[in-house]
């Protein structure tokens, strides 16, 4: 017990040195002491010129801003816009922290950090209303804090863009910059002779308001893909001058130009083929120039697949150059999948690039419009993210998860997007999937993290309270701030309502059981039960219809019946009926009623009815990714770069080439591919537990399938019914071992086999 204590002492001691140090090594929040610094929009520039005797092996440094930055060493650009958006609560801030040895020399060296505070709300953000910089270093002996002895100054060439003005779901500005204003060469300039820079001012010490607790960074640094030239075309209209750059596809960047003027003062406006994007006013930049060449980067990122430059007829101006610098979430594709249908490839492609742009600070809707972290959106997009995207993403979801719980409510409700500043109305029915099978739970089966599920519980808990039933026992109607069901007409919202709370019970009685509260998970079962007869009693002989609904019967309840288990099987055939005939989903929700298809055994038509629906979109080459509604500037605003489109990669990868965790962290996952009307098919999955591949190839005699199994994990393999009992395992018939599935994982009249790690060929004859 003694040396217990001791040792918590000692920790103590070491955090406090390490956070706190003695009075005068404290790091302070500080920003320029001028007149405006916490104006909307603000940049400045701060240096800071130290002397190490020796560089250590590591130099652990945090750094906080308020609310962007970014950081030179010695001239060299080291963090390419650090610091996230406010916040992990409606309080609280983030923090970076790295390790700077590579980058420090012996002897003098130059810090230099240019920030950028917002000072708007957003859907994306947080407002502190102080601009504001914290830092702390530790090198060896030697700490280096943020305090006074920083000097500062508003970057004057930095100002704010023309009307009009973003629109007011964006907490960014627009970015001027005016050349002749700026100061050269800031960054490495002799420290006492820094035009302009003064002694930085103190606002603050670590945990002070109106930043409060920070918080770690919880998500890696963006990944820079480089500065890349773009190929541009020139075109003069009668009043301007329009320069337009082609990317490869849509992508989050920042445009970089090579300008000549032989006069100076020439407005160049810089936009993307976004800057409409979904009906409203998004992001763009202005440059003024001076006189001569110079080349300039706009670092507020922007997204699009063309950079326009335009500028007016009569000025002497040449664009020369126009490159771009892509950035984005650090992680990698290192899902893959074919087959010999050329229009799922390029969905898949599609859907691929829509994730990505989609992915930064949080998940987004848009990357354009909004940049805001709805969570209808977020639950389908970390689906689509498990079996594409390497296993860094699951650091956004558990961010995602922290940031929806942590905004809950005093009266227990939930709400998205978060973080935000200026919206806080509850969709219902996006707060029922995000608690549910399809959000929460589907992380932990994917991740086996159970020390999230354990934080968010309470409150899960303290949400489904909330929800109540009438006196036939269906879930209650809760309109919230926002009776959201899906884009489009004809929603059954009580009957959608009913399916999305019964599946949240279900992921509730499943947290409540991994953690050891039997008498909430029982209280959770009494409920489904009771929603799920209830629910029936709304069918009417040939489809699910709540009484007081009385419009076209609605796919979207069909599917949903299906796919939460509240359908008995004897009502497939009548559910199917009617998804041959009511296409009313949005591209959101038909993600759901393609999944409902390939459970009922229709795969077939499953893959039919998504290529006549999304075909406009897929196979309009004007567009790298997919749009929010089934046309441009449809429902929502129409966004052309919604992932919530994208929700087909997942049933791919689920359904038909059956890949799914059966136990958290794919320590145990199923193999139970439905071909379809697909011939061939490849498919590798990253996931915690090594990568997982199948591959089959079916043709007319036979059904070859080869699976990979990573170490330390077993695949339950199920055939498809077309197969028959002359089955070869690696050119043998199989092992009673393999054969040996525990009942619970067995899809009925299907043969499976339990396969340890390991490469396997198991061929089948028909």
């Amino acid at each position: 017990m003694k040396m217990r204590t001791h040792i918590c002492l000692w920790a103590c001691y070491v955090l406090l040195f390490f956070f706190s140090g003695t009075l005068t090594a404290q790091p302070k929040w500080i920003t320029a002491d001028e007149e405006t610094p916490n104006q909307p929009n603000t940049w400045i520039a701060f240096r800071k010129d130290i002397t190490l005797n020796k560089v250590p092996s590591a130099v652990i440094t945090q750094i906080a801003a308020d609310t962007k930055y970014w950081l030179w060493i010695n001239g060299e650009m080291v963090v390419f816009e650090g610091g996230l958006k406010r916040g992990p609560n409606p309080n609280d801030s983030y923090y970076d922290e790295l390790d700077l040895s590579s980058y420090l020399k012996k002897g003098k060296n130059q810090i230099a950090l240019l920030l950028w505070y917002f000072g708007k709300e957003g859907f994306s953000h947080k407002d502190s209303g102080k601009a504001g910089l914290i830092f702390n270093m530790q090198a060896g002996k030697n700490r280096i804090v943020s305090d006074s002895s920083w000097i500062s100054r508003i970057h004057p060439a930095y100002e704010t863009a023309l009307e009009p003005a973003p629109n007011w779901r964006l907490p960014e500005s627009n970015i001027r910059f005016v050349a002749e204003k700026d100061l050269a060469g800031w960054q490495t300039a002799v420290y006492d002779k820094a035009p302009g820079f003064t002694p930085s001012k103190e606002i603050g010490v670590w945990g002070d308001a109106p930043w409060n607790a920070l918080i770690k960074r919880p998500i890696p640094f963006w990944k820079d893909f480089g500065i890349k030239e773009a190929r541009f075309e020139k075109q003069v209209t009668e009043k301007e001058v329009v320069y337009t750059a082609y990317l490869p596809y849509n992508m989050q960047m920042t445009p970089i130009i090579d300008v000549t003027d032989s006069k100076g003062g020439t407005m160049l406006f810089i936009e993307t083929d976004h800057l409409n994007g979904g009906r409203q006013i998004n992001l763009r930049a202005e440059y003024v120039t001076d006189k001569g060449n110079r080349e300039y980067e706009s670092l507020g990122w922007l997204n699009g697949q063309k950079i326009i430059i335009r500028h007016d007829k009569t000025s002497d101006v040449q664009i020369n150059k126009i490159s771009y610098r892509e950035t984005g979430y650090d992680g990698t594709p290192e899902g893959t999948f074919s087959c010999d249908n050329d229009f799922y490839m390029k969905f898949w492609k599609k859907g691929l690039r829509t994730l990505y742009v989609n992915m930064r600070d949080t998940y987004f809707d848009c990357p354009d419009r909004e940049r805001a972290q709805w969570w209808g959106d977020v639950v389908v997009l970390m689906g689509e993210s498990f079996y594409t995207y390497s296993t860094s993403t699951h650091a956004l979801m558990k961010k995602a998860i922290h940031e929806l719980v942590n905004w809950q409510r005093s009266d227990s409700t939930l709400f998205s997007p978060v973080p935000a500043g200026n919206y806080k109305d509850e969709l219902p029915a996006q707060m029922l999937a995000s608690v549910g099978q399809y959000g929460f739970w589907n992380y932990y089966m994917n991740t086996g993290d159970r020390q999230t599920i354990a934080d968010v519980y309470p409150h899960v808990k303290k949400y489904l309270g909330v929800w109540k039933q009438d006196a036939t026992g269906l879930t209650e109607y809760r309109a919230g701030g926002w009776s959201w069901g899906d884009w489009g007409r004809n929603i059954d919202i009580r009957l959608l309502l009913a399916s999305w709370h019964y599946l949240a019970l279900k992921s509730a009685a499943q947290m409540a059981e991994l953690l050891g509260y039997l008498e909430d998970a029982a209280g959770y079962r009494t409920i489904m039960e009771t929603v799920k007869q209830a629910y029936n009693k709304c069918w009417n002989g040939y489809a699910y219809r709540h009484p007081q609904y009385q419009k076209e019967t609605d796919d979207r309840v069909q599917a949903m019946a299906v796919i939460s288990g509240i359908a008995d099987k004897d009502k497939y055939g009548r559910i199917f009926n009617v998804l041959k005939e009511q296409w009313h989903a949005s591209p959101y929700m038909e993600k759901y009623v393609m999944e409902a298809l390939f459970q009922m055994g229709h795969g077939t038509y499953a893959l039919e009815r998504v290529e006549k629906r999304f075909a406009p979109m897929v196979n309009d080459d004007n567009y790298t990714t997919l749009f929010e509604d089934w046309r441009v500037g449809g429902a929502g605003g129409g966004s052309t770069n919604h992932a919530w489109s994208g929700g087909t990669l997942t049933v791919i990868s689920q359904y038909l080439c059956g890949v799914e965790p059966l136990e958290p962290a794919y320590k145990v996952f199923k193999i139970e591919p439905d071909p379809a009307s697909f011939k061939t098919s490849s498919i590798s999955i990253p996931t915690v537990a090594g990568t997982v591949r199948s591959e089959f190839d079916n043709n007319s005699d036979e059904f070859v399938l080869k699976v990979t199994v990573p170490s330390k994990t077993q695949a339950i393999v199920c055939l498809p019914l077309t197969v028959a009992e002359t089955v070869l395992i690696n050119g043998k018939k199989p092992a009673k071992v393999y054969t040996n599935v525990v009942p619970e994982y067995r899809s009925e009249h299907k043969l499976c086999y339990q396969l340890p790690a390991g490469e396997y060929t198991i061929l089948a004859k028909k």
